[in-house]
């Protein structure tokens, strides 16, 4: 007679857990935490965004859609593709539950047991962990850390990337680092990857919160790429939008996957909710000056976060070209989720350990600096605080 087994399958059970969960488990409760650990903004959809969902909700927009979204989102979604990178069509676009659904899809579509999947890291873990999920290897790609930041070895990457690699996952500009992959690396990356038949999956989230332009859109494959090249951009309206509890994102691919993809959103999902996605389309049709905005407020609270960590004693943080976060060295801070932890004890002090974001990550610490002045000043006495209990 067999043991009834009531575990999860080896691959679900072999899973890292979140350590940035770890480090938060560790403070809930506690009233004068004050906490920098997720990625998210501190302030709250806007109130135009949240007026057109109760106005669909009001319309009765409760009901099942399409399966890869309803057709004004999805037009809407290629019309804002379109100025800020090219051609694209509705016919590219597949509507998604949130930035992570696309990418669990995207690497359901591509990606299966024993296949070989390369992922740039440092990175958010969910991109290592989600082609374990499917079976497939996760390869680990490291950026290499010098004084002045982090930076591809771009001769490096293209040996790894070997003919039997399925599919190369970038995430640019990068959570945790700030590094943002520069146009002619693209170029080489995408000719490689074009050569032999290795797919690009780009995680563009952070591709608005980027300070290396006015326009505030960082370099993209899919300014580049032809519409039948093997790549996919996942995106969300997350960030930009700053609608994270809404969990809405998007998909731009060949037009060749688009059936496929809907049949793997009937099996995850089915839809995404009419009426968040009819806010979607507001967002996208009204709302990129809050874009703009957004990214202006992140490049002063960039800068005011990092001048006031570099006076600390022991702290090494250089400036991130995008995304949202300080990723720094602190001197004695070998394991990051241990001093985390004590930072949350000693101080009250929310920060990301490094090592959540890979092995190539200990040693530092994320801090997400989409606060106000007054937040991040606050913070930044606590971990002086912290620092000199040392």
């Amino acid at each position: 007679m067999h043991k009834l087994k009531l575990g999860a399958r080896e691959a679900v059970r072999n899973l890292n857990v979140s350590q940035i969960r770890e480090v938060a488990n560790a403070g809930m409760g506690r009233a004068d935490l004050l906490a920098f650990w997720f990625g998210e903004p501190d302030r709250v959809t806007p109130e135009y965004i949240r007026q057109a969902a109760t106005e669909a909700l009001d319309a009765g927009e409760t009901f099942y859609t399409e399966n890869l979204g309803i057709p004004p989102l999805r037009e809407a979604i290629a019309r804002y593709v379109n100025r800020m990178h090219g051609q694209t069509s509705a016919e590219n676009i597949a509507v998604t539950n949130s930035g992570l659904s696309a990418l669990m899809i995207t690497n359901q579509a591509l990606a299966g047991p024993g296949d070989r999947v390369v992922v740039v890291t440092p990175v958010w873990p969910n991109l290592v962990e989600i082609p374990k999920i499917l079976g497939a290897e996760s390869i680990s790609f490291p950026l290499t850390y010098s004084a002045d930041g982090w930076y591809l070895d771009l001769e490096r990457l293209l040996a790894v990337l070997t003919p039997d690699t399925t599919a190369l996952c970038i995430n640019s500009p990068n959570n945790p680092t700030g590094w943002t992959i520069e146009r002619e690396t693209q170029r080489a990356i995408l000719a490689h990857c074009r050569h032999h038949g290795i797919w690009i999956i780009a995680d563009d989230v952070y591709e608005r919160q980027y300070f290396g332009n006015e326009h505030g859109v960082a370099p993209s494959f899919l300014d580049i790429a032809d519409v039948d090249d093997r790549l996919v951009s996942t995106n969300t309206f997350s960030k930009a939008w700053q609608m994270t509890g809404w969990r809405l994102g998007w998909m731009v691919m060949p037009e060749a996957l688009a059936a496929n993809v809907a049949t793997l959103i009937e099996y995850n999902t089915s839809c995404a909710p009419g009426f968040i996605q009819h806010a979607g389309v507001c967002a996208l049709e009204q709302g990129e000056q809050t874009v703009l905005d957004f990214n202006a407020r992140l490049k002063n609270a960039r800068d005011y976060l990092l001048a006031g960590l570099n006076t600390l004693p022991g702290v090494e943080a250089s400036v991130p070209a995008g995304a949202m976060y300080a990723f720094f060295k602190i001197a004695g801070a070998e394991n990051s989720l241990a001093f985390c932890k004590r930072l949350v004890e000693s101080v009250g002090l929310g920060l990301a350990p490094g090592s959540a974001f890979g092995p190539e990550g200990e040693g530092f610490i994320r801090w997400c600096y989409a606060a106000s002045h007054a937040r991040l000043e606050e913070g930044l006495d606590r971990l002086d605080k912290a620092l000199k209990k040392q």
